[in-house]
């Protein structure tokens, strides 16, 4: 019998969420995922040490000498990865601009240039934007120009409902952020079947396909292999390489989970108040939302500052 890996190859397109290029090469994802948390760990492969020692060399005495490296390291690592996977890779967008539309649009524009001029087209990126109103806005203008977007950082239906309408390519409705809210707000432990970030994804992804929505949804921040396996069937998952590992080793059945459904309604528009108004009434999506701009704001910070201790050398 085939390992669950397998098993789940054969229902779900398997991303990697890791910066990891050893790891991406010995478990064979299809896409892979890169934030600012992720960039920030792959400074201690090799291959990013020689990347990051080109670009001190390289813009040492430029003005914004900080932001250019961040660039190039950016930029770098998704090369190197989109070198491995046949697919598609998704480039993160400053998290300091999740409330900057113009200024989201701007830096997306710069990454495509940036990875074009290395022979990585368009085609095989998606420009991650955390799910803001102003985020999702960003999408739908690059979305009209023929760039794909990854709207992350997603934790409701309101905000799904809002980046379908936007005509985002992909969506990461979030799990184990999810769980781990409730979890320290009521006590509880939870089976993956009760698991309320699997059962999340899963209303969302019900949302979608009963709406006739082409947005892929692929459920991101796992937390252990039976929320991954709860949601078999899924458009896509990303998931760290510990959890593929796990996958891979374990032999025993995978059953399917989520299965597409025939489109029943339409998808009603979503306006900015509601919008605002809805994720004003769900706490965790609020909370969880800010929390996650925070956090990869606060890495991006770490690199920079790592970037100017070696300009200062």
């Amino acid at each position: 019998m085939p390992n669950k890996l397998e098993q789940l190859h054969s229902m779900t397109v398997v991303v990697a969420d890791t910066g990891d290029l050893e790891a991406v090469r010995r478990l064979k994802p299809q896409d892979c995922t890169t934030n600012p948390s992720l960039v920030l760990k792959a400074m201690q492969n090799p291959a990013m040490s020689e990347i990051f020692k080109r670009a001190i060399a390289k813009n040492v005495s430029s003005a914004s000498a900080t932001s250019k490296i961040v660039q190039e390291l950016t930029v770098g690592l998704g090369t190197e990865l989109a070198m491995i996977v046949p697919g598609r890779v998704s480039i993160e967008v400053d998290a300091k601009l999740s409330f900057d539309t113009e200024g989201s649009i701007a830096k997306a524009h710069a990454l495509v240039e940036a990875f074009d001029r290395l022979g990585i087209g368009r085609e095989r990126l998606l420009i991650k934007l955390a799910s803001t109103w102003e985020g999702i806005r960003a999408a739908a203008k690059l979305q009209s120009e023929g760039i794909d977007c990854n709207l992350t950082l997603l934790f409701s239906l309101a905000q799904a409902k809002a980046c379908a309408d936007a005509g985002a390519f992909l969506i990461s409705p979030f799990v184990g952020r999810i769980t781990d809210w409730y979890t320290k707000s009521t006590g509880q432990t939870y089976a993956a079947e009760n698991d309320p970030g699997v059962l999340s994804v899963k209303r969302i992804y019900d949302y979608y396909k009963t709406s006739g929505i082409s947005t892929v949804v692929m459920g991101a921040s796992f937390r252990n292999v039976g929320q991954i396996e709860e949601l078999a069937g899924c458009d896509r998952l990303t998931i760290s390489p510990e959890l593929l590992t796990k996958l891979r080793e374990d032999e025993g059945q995978l059953s399917r989970r989520l299965q597409p459904q025939n489109a029943a309604s339409a998808a009603v528009p979503v306006a900015e108040g509601q919008f605002r108004w809805d994720m004003n009434e769900d706490a965790m999506a609020t909370e969880k939302l800010a929390e996650g701009i925070r956090n990869f704001h606060a890495d991006a910070v770490r690199l920079e500052q790592i970037i100017a201790e070696q300009l200062e050398r």
